[in-house]
């Protein structure tokens, strides 16, 4: 006999399959062990996950009832035992675990290395605020580091060329996963300092799973940002997404998008900023010259100019008594030197050896001025002058 070919809408398949899986007592209470990959917390409350191993991997979906009963936080890279149901999600054809706890299993090796090197790396000092350079305010050439398609760098190039199009993007490709990516994106970080091709970088990647972000966990891309003389900026996957490189890093960006935005100034918020300055210097300028005008106004008018007459007639007669003054010290200053002068001539004048010869004395002494004071001192026929009171004469000893 034939076999009978059914005809069914999606609708109806999918939710055939759910009710099979639903009616499996095996399938409706059933613990899972794997680890947890693409974890994400809801705004609403619920849990969304995968869980994996080697080879596989389930959606994991835990509603807000169950999250609440939790006593730990699960996280990526987390080996978990989660014990609930498999059914399907009927919209999206999707078969998932619907987790009613979760119990933590050790941590994954992923998660256990990442938390190794951080630690190491702290200790180093890679983290620490001391050594985190500031962005340059007005950039000219932004380098990107990450893979040359995909969203990451369209959104940066995108933002860039909105918020400041006068500055240049410099991309320089690398892989963003595999092995070749850790390595790959170190050698670009150092070649963009070694040719100093730009005055900030971003270093990232859209979102992914903890194995697709792991290069940036790797130990060379972090000694590779902080050896790095030129700011960077980390931007790798959302912004729940954590890896080494965003704590190396001068700053971190909770996506590629919004390190766009950091490490670029608003052209038009410049413009109003600028605008705006321009209105408070004009209007700074407007009133220093009304005030000067007001000023040389008082001083011209005629109010003005009889203040400034009065101000300057005390000034002349400050002035004459000035005058006065240093007139009278003078005078008075003189009249003590004459004094002093009168008092020293006359006590020259009565030593002057004058007076002697005034009343009769005279004084000899040779051609050469020499005194003579004993017959002695001269010999016969010497000539000689006596002096007297009112003059001199040449004499002769005989």
């Amino acid at each position: 006999m034939e076999r009978e070919i059914l005809t069914v809408s999606v609708s109806q398949l999918n939710n055939y399959i759910k009710r099979v899986l639903d009616a499996n007592s095996y399938l409706g209470d059933i613990c899972v062990k794997g680890e947890l990959s693409n974890f994400k917390l809801h705004s609403s409350g619920h849990i969304y996950a995968s869980l994996k191993d080697e080879g596989s991997l389930i959606k994991l979906v835990m509603f807000r009832s169950c999250v609440q009963r939790l006593t730990f936080r699960p996280d990526n890279g987390m080996k978990v035992t989660v014990r609930g149901r498999i059914s399907v999600y009927e919209r999206d054809g999707v078969y998932q675990i619907y987790a009613e706890d979760i119990v933590p299993d050790g941590v994954g090796s992923l998660y256990a290395a990442y938390e190794k090197l951080k630690a190491q790396l702290d200790a180093e000092g890679l983290f620490d605020e001391k050594f985190k350079k500031p962005l340059p305010p007005f950039p000219q050439r932004i380098g990107v580091v990450t893979a040359k398609t995909g969203a990451a760098v369209r959104d940066i190039i995108n933002i860039t060329g909105r918020r400041f199009p006068m500055a240049e993007v410099f991309l320089a490709p690398v892989s963003v996963q595999g092995v070749s990516a850790a390595p790959e994106i170190a050698n670009a970080i150092r070649l963009l300092n070694e040719h100093e091709l730009c005055d900030v970088m971003i270093v990232g990647r859209g979102g992914g799973s903890i194995e697709d972000l792991w290069a940036f966990n790797e130990e060379i891309v972090a000694r590779a940002i902080f050896a790095s003389h030129i700011p960077v900026v980390s931007a790798v996957g959302h912004e729940t997404d954590f890896t080494i490189a965003d704590f190396v890093a001068d700053l971190r960006a909770p996506t590629p998008s919004a390190a766009a935005e950091l490490v670029c100034p608003s052209a038009a918020e410049l413009s109003g900023y600028f605008q705006n300055q321009r209105g408070r210097l004009k209007s700074a300028l407007i009133y220093c010259i009304e005030h000067k005008k007001k000023t040389l106004a008082n001083l011209t008018g005629a109010y003005g100019f009889q203040r400034f007459s009065g101000r300057l007639a005390d000034e002349r007669q400050y002035v004459d008594a000035l005058m006065k003054n240093a007139e009278k010290a003078a005078r008075s200053l003189l009249e003590k030197k004459r004094t002093v002068l009168s008092r020293a001539a006359a006590k020259l004048d009565a030593l002057s050896p004058l007076k002697t010869l005034a009343r009769g004395y005279s004084i000899a002494s040779t051609k050469d001025g020499t005194l003579i004071s004993s017959v002695s001192d001269v010999k016969k026929e010497q000539e000689f002058v006596l002096r007297l009171s009112d003059g001199a004469a040449d004499c002769k000893f005989l």
